[in-house]
This record gives C-alpha cells, sequence and structure tokens, in this order.
C-alpha cells in the first residue's frame, strides 16, 4: 500500500511539473492550454482508476460445467486456481479448491451467510495455515450440492481467522472417485 502511495505521489508531482512547464510555454493561449490539460488530468484519473481496480475487472469465476456422466469440470481461473460454486444449505457459496487443505473450511463472513451463527461456535480445535496457527470450530452442514452431486450431514470448518475465500479441501474432495487437471481445467469425476 505504501508503495502504492508513493508511485501515485510521485505520478501527480510529475504530471504537475511537466503540465506547468507545458503552461508557461503556451502563456498565449492559455485558455486552449488549460482545456488540453484538463482533459490530459480526465486520461490520467481515468487510467488510475482502471489501474486500482484491475484486480476486480480481470476476476471472473468461471462457470463450471456438468456433463452428462455427471462429471463437474471446472476452468482455471485468471490467477491460477481453481473456484468452485457449491451450494450449502441452499446459499451458494464461492470456494477455492485447495488439496492442501484437509477440511471443507469456511470462513466466518460464508458461514453467517448459511445461516450459522460464528458467536455460538466452539472454537476448539487448531489448524496450521499459511497464515500461522488459528482456532477452528467443527460443524456439519445439512446439504452440500456441487453440480448434481447432493451430500448430506457433510464435516466441516469454521476458520476463526481471518479468511478472503471459503476452502474445498480433501475432506470433501475425496467423495470424488478420481480429480485430474487437464488443459487448465480440473475435474471432478464421481
Amino acid at each position: 500500500m505504501a508503495d502504492t502511495l508513493a508511485s501515485v505521489g510521485y505520478l501527480t508531482i510529475l504530471l504537475v511539473a511537466v503540465g506547468g512547464r507545458y503552461m508557461a510555454s503556451n502563456r498565449p493561449s492559455i485558455g486552449k492550454s488549460l482545456q488540453i490539460a484538463l482533459v490530459w488530468g480526465m486520461i490520467f484519473m481515468a487510467g488510475m482508476a482502471i489501474y486500482g481496480m484491475w484486480s476486480d475487472i480481470t476476476r471472473s469465476y468461471v462457470a463450471q460445467v456438468t456433463s452428462e456422466d455427471g462429471a463437474i469440470t471446472l476452468p482455471r481461473a485468471r490467477d491460477g486456481h481453481y473456484y468452485a460454486t457449491v451450494e450449502i444449505n441452499g446459499v451458494n457459496i464461492n470456494f477455492l479448491v485447495d488439496t492442501g487443505a484437509t477440511d471443507l473450511v469456511l470462513s466466518r463472513t460464508d458461514t453467517e451467510k448459511i445461516g450459522l451463527d460464528v458467536s455460538e461456535l466452539s472454537f476448539l480445535g487448531t489448524a496450521n495455515t499459511a497464515n500461522g496457527t488459528v482456532p477452528i470450530a467443527y460443524t456439519i452442514l445439512r446439504k452440500v450440492r456441487l453440480g448434481p452431486h447432493l451430500d448430506r450431514s457433510v464435516s466441516a470448518s469454521v476458520n476463526g481467522g481471518e479468511m478472503d475465500k471459503s476452502l474445498l479441501g480433501m475432506s470433501y474432495l475425496g467423495k470424488y472417485d478420481r480429480i485430474e487437471i487437464l488443459n487448465d481445467r480440473l475435474v471432478l469425476h464421481r
């Protein structure tokens, strides 16, 4: 964040210096110079807005596809990961497919979305994550649906720490007979 602010500050100073020099050299036609400076300022601001929102613009969850034999195909996202939309207790939740995660792990936000009160959960366990050791609570999800596959009474963990995205880990992925990656697509077979 500090690097970004420093870059914006530098570019602003550079813009003012170049613009000031241009204005000084074109003193007789100051009205036209102001108009041109305003246009370039708007172009600069639009560029900064696009730069700031680029990750949101490029993030797209491409639809998962289910074939006739029930195989679920998940395309690789631009960030190199695979994402799946899973229906839990009637609510669609976007998951990061994570073969390194032991459990199906819900973020606190997604836990609230599916109707569980996080304050009523007992965070008695711990998990070693990339962000260090975090408290976890265990729960049972009534219904979990991925494509045509419906599972009932699925064990899950709720991460007590900060987490941007829920994880579709091996406790759930293990319900599939075969997982393969083919041509930037992750295919789950049951």
